[in-house]
């Protein structure tokens, strides 16, 4: 596994979440049931899953930096289902796994409203919905074949608005068109993986902070080697999001892209006049897509995806953080809040996200033995799927044979990138084409035909597009 960076640089959310001290790093040889490797969401979502089947089973967090650290503490706090990927799910699965899939996603949201109430008031958990919009005519209509299938399986998780709907909920007219899903949530990332960190403790979770691991052996009894010690386990999950990229088994099935966002300060007069402050989370239908939501406090936090770029498991300075990309994401703010310009920009932060080729986890064993499993890939909506793959990941590391562990996404047929340099390079070439296309598109012009071409090599994004 490639060595992470220390991160100083902190999101908002963990420079509010963050109180404790980090746990001591692992020194010495120890040995334990099951190691699991990344402590966000996935990480803490499975070790607490193992021990609700099992509590008599030792379960071994080992976390490079602190839990939360990686994208589990810095993302938007978007609290998706999987609807927007349903076209997906039916091609891979058919319709009957596609739709248990999607449902136990929704679930999910049940049940991280259901943590956060007894466990986490804090993390602001409001079920407000999610609507994805246009901003620019290219886009209408974007969502209409997800729609239309999630009509056919007779669910209509979708309820189509009016543009002055759109612009009413959005707080914005740059707002062309709609629809609203309302099964989706917002929440504090930073307070809630803060708060499954002090709950994994509660029920004897051993976690290790500042803990990198340096090598993992693949035969016989799996072990973890870290810089001041080691971990043997039975059995071990890898759920490091985006630096699994340096895994060679996974190098060619994640292409790591970083994903930045901004925070202004707490406005919620301002909020309230233009009738936003209570309203859903919001994406546009651009592949370098913005997503925006309000927080508790009356910030607005506004994140758009795909400009850094990994070279593996290699995250660049800038994964962190970019005074340059912070501008641009600011800029894109101010495209869809004019009125709000002068509102003042607090913080800024980045992180790499795991996108597959189409945007679902990767979920399956990693050796022949079966004894090392991984959970990645979750390509930018992971905070609620998290919940199912850690069901998932547990009932594959206990043996179980259920629905879980004969879940549709354990081995699904995915396809691959090339490897680096080919992709690193390759991937340039296509930003650049999608930067160029999206922008002509929020002008109003035709992009030139190279930008469409280049485009079409992108991989899906958070959501299938009509």
């Amino acid at each position: 596994m490639h060595d992470t960076v220390k991160y100083k640089h902190r999101s908002l959310w963990l420079q509010e979440s963050v109180r404790e001290a980090p746990a001591a790093p692992l020194q010495g040889n120890h040995k334990t049931d099951i190691a699991i490797i990344g402590g966000g969401y996935v990480g803490l979502w499975t070790a607490l899953r193992i021990k609700k089947l099992d509590p008599s089973v030792k379960v071994t967090v080992l976390e490079a930096d602190i839990c939360g650290g990686g994208a589990s503490g810095r993302n938007g706090g978007f609290v998706l289902s999987w609807w927007p990927k349903v076209s997906s799910l039916v091609s891979l699965f058919g319709v009957e796994e596609a739709l248990r899939l999607v449902q136990a996603s929704e679930t999910a949201i049940d049940e991280i409203g259901e943590f956060c109430a007894g466990f986490a008031p804090e993390a602001e958990f409001r079920r407000s919905g999610w609507l994805w919009t246009a901003t620019s005519s290219a886009h209408d209509n974007s969502w209409s074949a997800v729609v239309e299938v999630s009509e056919k399986l007779g669910k209509g998780a979708f309820t189509p608005l009016s543009p002055k709907d759109v612009a009413k909920q959005s707080g914005s007219p740059v707002h062309l068109s709609g629809t609203f899903e309302r099964s989706a949530a917002t929440v504090h990332p930073g307070h809630l993986v803060r708060a499954l960190r002090r709950v994994a403790l509660d029920n004897g979770i051993e976690i290790f902070e500042n803990t990198r691991v340096r090598k993992l052996r693949r035969r016989g009894v799996p072990r973890v080697t870290t810089p001041e010690g080691s971990v043997t386990a039975d059995r071990i999950v890898i759920a490091t999001n985006a630096w699994a990229a340096g895994l060679p088994e996974l190098h060619t099935r994640l292409f790591v892209i970083s994903s930045d966002m901004i925070a202004t300060e707490p406005v919620p007069e301002r909020l309230a006049e233009i009738g936003w402050n209570e309203g859903p989370s919001i994406t546009d239908s651009q592949t370098l897509v913005c997503y925006y939501r309000t927080t508790a406090a009356g910030r607005i936090a506004f994140g758009k995806g795909g400009w850094a770029i990994g070279l593996g498991g290699w995250m660049p300075p800038g994964m962190e953080h970019h005074d340059g990309r912070a501008a641009m994401v600011t800029r894109d703010f101010h495209r869809y809040y004019p009125m709000l310009r002068d509102v003042k920009i607090t913080h800024d932060w980045a992180g790499p996200i795991d996108r597959t080729h189409n945007s679902l986890p990767i979920i399956n064993w990693l050796n022949r033995e079966r004894t090392i499993a991984y959970g990645v890939g979750w390509s930018g909506n992971g905070v609620g799927p998290s919940v199912v793959g850690g069901k998932i990941l547990a009932a594959l590391v206990l043996g179980h044979n259920d629905e879980w562990s004969n879940a549709g996404l354990v081995d699904a047929p995915a396809r691959h990138f090339p490897p680096d340099p080919i992709r690193f390079v390759g991937a340039h070439l296509v930003r650049e084409a999608l930067v160029r296309k999206e922008r002509s598109e929020a002008l109003e012009l035709p992009p030139s035909w190279v930008a469409n071409a280049f485009s079409k090599l992108a991989p899906s994004g958070l959501e299938d597009k009509s």
